[in-house]
């Protein structure tokens, strides 16, 4: 049992260092187990992603989506009232275009952290076959349980995006207003220019079509105020999906560690069907084929000095 314990005890250090403090000294060379660098360039990566997919894209088919949206929700009411309904209809295609993305994510680092663990536990039990495969087979089963419970978290985050259009953060209003700002020039250029343009400028979205804008006078106000609240607003959901999942991640990697591996392991050991502890820490057939030509050599030597000393002792007895 001491020697079970020990060996859990290498692999949960072994862990911290790699995936939790960034301490790479029992892998110099190999960067793939560098754990902390690899996790942080898959979330600049997937960060990257989400921001530059089509959804983030404010400039394709500037404002028609807007329009189109504007026109289905139509009510008899007071003129120019912007429904919440049309705001929440933009949100959830716009979230469920990217739903992929986090779920893509999270797959991609249990996959790695999957792999991680693999072969740390491998290495601390390679002198034991029966403990190497048990382990890895509990290895195999935390990671797919903790893969679901990260998906099921993103899929929860996903749905609150389309549930909910709120923020508490004040660089939403801030956006909106800025962008708002220019909405007397962009309106300037498309209807009182005299060239009509079929392009515009807006800051902090970028060039625009606008020459198919021209026959939506009766909405072009509600649905450039509706684009300007999506664009502001949008930056806070990217934002959260990005950091809610990323602390996700590394709560889970943390409870892996400190909290699922062991229990999963020796849930695993321990269960009915196994040959108990003294069995699992038998000794690999090669390690076991080492250690039988071993003792056969070290017979072999210890024969071999018997005969030796004997014929010392004759040559001494005939020389006396």
């Amino acid at each position: 049992m001491t020697a079970f314990m020990h060996i859990v005890g290498l692999v949960k250090e072994t862990l911290r260092k790699i995936l939790l403090r960034g301490e790479f000294d029992e892998y110099p060379d190999q960067k793939s187990m560098h754990c902390t660098a690899r996790l942080v360039e898959k979330l600049n990566s997937y960060s990257k992603r989400i921001n530059e997919c089509p959804q983030s894209n404010h400039t394709l088919n500037f404002l028609m989506d807007e329009i189109i949206v504007l026109e289905e929700a139509k009510w008899i009411g007071l003129p120019n009232f912007m429904p919440r309904t049309a705001f929440l209809d933009i949100l959830q295609k716009k979230v469920s275009g990217i739903a992929y993305m986090p779920i893509a994510f999270v797959d991609d680092v249990w996959n790695y952290l999957g792999k991680v663990l693999n072969d740390v536990l491998n290495r601390h039990s390679e002198n034991y076959y029966q403990l190497q495969k048990v382990s890895s087979r509990a290895g195999e089963n935390l990671i797919a349980r903790m893969r679901e419970n990260s998906k099921t978290h993103v899929n929860e985050a996903i749905q609150m995006e389309k549930l909910t259009d709120y923020t508490c953060n004040p660089d939403y209003m801030t956006e909106y207003n800025r962008l708002m700002a220019q909405a007397d020039a962009f309106m300037k250029e498309i209807w009182h220019n005299e060239n009509q343009p079929s392009t515009a400028n807006l800051d902090g979205i970028g060039q625009v079509e606008i020459g198919h804008l021209r026959q939506y006078a009766h909405v072009m106000n509600q649905a450039f105020d509706l684009k300007m609240r999506m664009v502001a607003y949008w930056k806070i959901v990217l934002r959260r999906l990005v950091d809610t999942i990323a602390l996700h991640m590394q709560l889970s990697i943390s409870n892996l560690v400190n909290k699922e591996l062991e229990k999963e392991i020796s849930h695993e050991v321990l269960s009915p069907n196994r040959f108990g502890i003294e069995r699992l820490l038998e000794e690999s057939p090669s390690i076991a084929g080492k250690r039988h030509k071993l003792m056969r050599s070290v017979k072999v030597l210890k024969e071999s000095k018997e005969v030796v000393t004997n014929i010392m002792d004759r040559i001494s007895s005939y020389g006396d």
